[in-house]
């Protein structure tokens, strides 16, 4: 089983912008699914009109979470409030599934990675997934961990956790619903939250 969420590959690395959103069911999950498709969307057109702090050159996002916490869900909302049509699956025997996208701000490639299923860091290396992280694409990645540090500094994480999990003094404990901490560790991914 992969090693507990906490342990990330940005761990080093300070955050520009954090974030946390109240995910109270699964339709809130699809709507902030939809919110980040828009800001991916109007940070890819404000880099074509020059306008945005830094050319848009793709989108590393990691999701972290336990089973059931609501990663494919978020990654299947954000797809479809892309112009994604057809069915989609978790990669998590395939290990990715690439989705090419007619998008408002153009032609987009979306990679969903699941690495649940790594044992080893070296797997990653070994898959040759490294070349879909070059070529300007949005990479949604489960279990990023299991990469260990190979998958470098994200764009954004994405961290879903019950709200008994990340509970601050004075806080409840019930465990409806999920809460999303998202931070930003690039200013293209600032720019993405700052637009959630």
């Amino acid at each position: 089983m992969p090693e507990s969420p906490a342990r990330t590959t940005q761990a080093n690395s300070s955050a520009l912008l954090e974030r946390r959103f109240e995910l109270r069911d699964e339709a809130a999950t699809t709507d902030f699914g939809v919110r980040f498709a828009r800001a991916v969307e109007a940070t890819r057109i404000a880099a074509r009109a020059g306008s945005s702090v830094e050319p848009f050159a793709g989108l590393q996002v990691q999701l972290i979470g336990d089973l059931g916490a609501g990663k494919t869900t978020l990654v299947r909302a954000t797809l479809r409030a892309l112009g994604h049509q057809g069915r989609v699956k978790s990669p998590t025997y395939t290990l990715v599934e690439p989705y090419a996208l007619d998008t408002a701000s153009g032609p987009l490639d979306v990679y969903h990675f699941d690495l649940y299923r790594f044992a080893d860091p070296a797997e990653w290396a070994d898959a040759g997934f490294r070349e879909y992280f070059d070529r300007g694409a949005v990479c949604l990645v489960e279990w990023p961990q299991q990469a260990g540090g190979l998958l470098g500094v994200p764009d954004l994480v994405f961290q879903l956790s019950l709200p008994g999990d990340v509970a601050s003094p004075g806080d409840s404990n019930e465990e409806e619903g999920r809460v999303l901490t998202a931070r930003a560790f690039s200013e293209t991914g600032k720019t993405c939250l700052e637009r959630c």
